[in-house]
């Protein structure tokens, strides 16, 4: 299933995003869609509806140096263990909203990644038991304003503004998540390609990780870490995330006026 979160003429609600092109549909889903969902009966052609971020999570928690290549270009070694941060909920947006570039950073990069969403409350998640407790996964860019982050020497302003986490289009819940073709593209041109056979920490060793330190909430999201090949944006210029089996996230970039 594609869980979606849209703006309807009825307002504000989770849906089922269904068919595939003109014919797609956006099926309401009354409540939440955690479980098994139930549908309110009403639903519209997709190109009817606005798509949101697909989850407002309690948290995103993120995956540094996921990638060899990565680390490498960011000129530190692979790290043994996960190295984890965190981005503001304040920091979502969806589909089709601006990546906001703050006035007092030269250096906003890209960093297109493959996100999963929790399903359920969780807490010292064996590896071994890491898909029970996901509802699906999603497209992210964790976006950066990389001269904060090097000034700073830790991550939370260079991460943390506004804007800075687009998710979407949907949440895709059957999904193998091993082997996914990463791209990223800035004004069309292919600027990161990779797989999710690279990472270095799986998603499973990743919850068990994050899951010692920290309870995980409903609609959380983990971001799994991004490929080499990160680099600034522009405004006025469009990055766009694909991730194979679920589908593109694409957000304009813009000056805060």
């Amino acid at each position: 299933m594609r869980l979606g979160r849209i703006a309807s003429p009825d307002g504000v609600a989770f849906a089922s995003i269904e068919g595939e092109g003109d014919a797609a549909t956006a099926r309401e889903i009354a409540e939440h869609p955690f479980g098994t969902p139930t549908f309110t009966g009403r639903n519209w052609p997709l190109a009817d509806v606005r798509l949101l971020a697909p989850i407002l999570a309690t948290k995103v928690i993120c995956v540094g140096k996921n990638y060899a290549a990565h680390a490498a270009e960011m000129g530190g070694e692979a790290p043994e263990d996960p190295v984890i941060f965190l981005k503001p909920n304040t920091s979502i947006v969806g589909p089709g909203a601006s990546i906001v570039m703050p006035p007092s950073s030269q250096q906003v990069d890209f960093e297109g990644e493959l996100a999963v969403v929790i399903g359920r409350p969780c807490k010292d998640v064996p590896a071994a038991r890491a898909r029970e407790v996901i509802l699906g996964y999603t497209v992210a860019n964790d976006v950066t304003a990389r001269d904060h982050q090097r000034h700073d020497g830790q991550w939370t302003r260079g991460k943390g503004y506004d804007t800075f986490c687009p998710l979407g289009p949907w949440i895709e819940t059957e999904l193998d998540p091993s082997d996914l073709e990463i791209t990223t593209e800035l004004d069309g041109e292919v600027r990161q390609r990779s797989r999710t056979s690279l990472l270095l920490h799986d998603i499973p060793k990743i919850i068990e990780w994050v899951s010692t330190v920290m309870t995980l909430l409903p609609g959380d999201v983990i971001l799994t870490g991004t490929p080499e090949g990160v680099g600034p944006m522009q405004d006025g210029q469009t990055v766009s995330v694909s991730v194979s089996g679920i589908g593109t996230l694409t957000n304009p970039v813009a000056k805060k006026k």
